[in-house]
């Protein structure tokens, strides 16, 4: 393990994260946010283990996690799912992965996001641009798991602005009651509370082209991380689970995302990566100064803040042709205009 490079709030370590861990006192961290090597069926420059081998390649990080973390702590893990190899259906590894933590390991399940990539390309496109059997794969989840049933957390922290819908009822009032589902809303639900609690559906898209890490990449011949999560996804769990001041460790830390949001939050961090070409392109996070905490880093966001889901019958037209008997088995030439 060698410290690569320190900040006013935290370090970049080099070396395996399992020794780097092994090295702290039991209850010593309060947050780990992180995004580890998905177990994909196709190996990454990054390294990962398949999906059938994950779930124990992943387990002594688990122990390692539960030691280290505070009774009042959470761990935080973005992950894909994967396809099984040649055919059109799901891996469960990474849902096996939440249940060995929970039932072997001692963790609750907190709550699961799901994180929605709006501008994520059609796959897996064998199954949904060529056979056009299966919708694209534009979801990761994101497990928020705790070693006490109440961690330390606010919804306040995260709070974002009213829907237009919302606004109008505000506005013209609303009128208490019973739902067809037998939900009651009482005459509290007209209340103007500044801003709206957000759901567990995270919509933010991966498009960053032009960040300030890219260029520095670029500038000295350096290869970016092919994985990066946006700044947003740490940021949200930072702000939510934890205080100014306390230990956040990303152990899988990739270019240092982690370490960026948490020296702008004034979180003491430390970020550790095996791959030495990697740490040399975070250097770039923190070569300028580093922005006022309270603003939010939209660096990464092109399109903007607000995106939009289609109701399913958009383009619903009354017209189907008979579904493939084989179930799409069988591939099938398209024809140059499908319509």
């Amino acid at each position: 393990m060698t410290p690569y490079h320190r900040t006013k709030f935290g370090r970049i370590v080099l070396g395996d994260s399992l020794e780097y861990m092994a090295s702290l006192k039991a209850k010593s961290v309060d947050l780990i946010v992180t995004s580890p090597p998905f177990g994909l069926v196709r190996k990454k420059d990054y390294g990962n283990v398949e999906s059938h081998e994950y779930v124990e390649w992943f387990k002594p990080f688990g122990r390692e996690f539960w030691r280290i973390l505070k009774p009042t702590g959470s761990l935080v893990i973005d992950i894909g799912g994967a396809w099984i190899p040649g055919q059109p259906t799901r891996s469960l590894y990474h849902f096996e992965l939440a249940v060995m933590l929970c039932r072997e390991l001692g963790f609750y399940l907190a709550q699961e996001f799901y994180w929605w990539n709006p501008s994520k390309l059609p796959s897996p496109a064998e199954w949904v641009t060529v056979r056009r059997i299966r919708v694209k794969d534009a979801v990761n989840m994101i497990w928020w798991f705790s070693v006490t049933p109440w961690p330390k957390a606010s919804n306040t922290r995260v709070l974002v602005p009213y829907s237009d819908a919302m606004k109008g009822l505000l506005k013209n009032g609303y009128r208490a009651k019973l739902r067809p589902s037998g939900h009651d809303i009482s005459d509290k639900f007209s209340w103007d509370n500044g801003a709206a609690i957000p759901p567990n559906l995270i919509a933010v898209p991966n498009t960053e082209s032009n960040s300030y890490y890219l260029r520095y990449c670029e500038k000295h011949g350096l290869k970016p991380h092919p994985a990066r999560f946006p700044a947003a996804i740490p940021e949200l769990f930072m702000r939510m689970l934890s205080d100014t001041g306390e230990n956040i460790l990303d152990p899988f830390a990739g270019s240092c995302v982690t370490g960026e949001v948490a020296e702008r939050l004034r979180r003491k961090w430390t970020c550790v990566e095996m791959r030495d070409e990697y740490i040399q392109g975070a250097l770039g996070r923190f070569e300028r100064p580093v922005e006022p905490e309270q603003e939010p880093m939209f660096e990464s966001i092109s399109e903007g803040t607000t995106y939009k889901l289609h109701h399913p019958g958009a383009l619903w037209n009354g017209r189907e042709k008979p579904l493939p008997f084989d179930g799409g088995k069988k591939r099938r030439i398209r024809a140059s205009n499908p319509a």
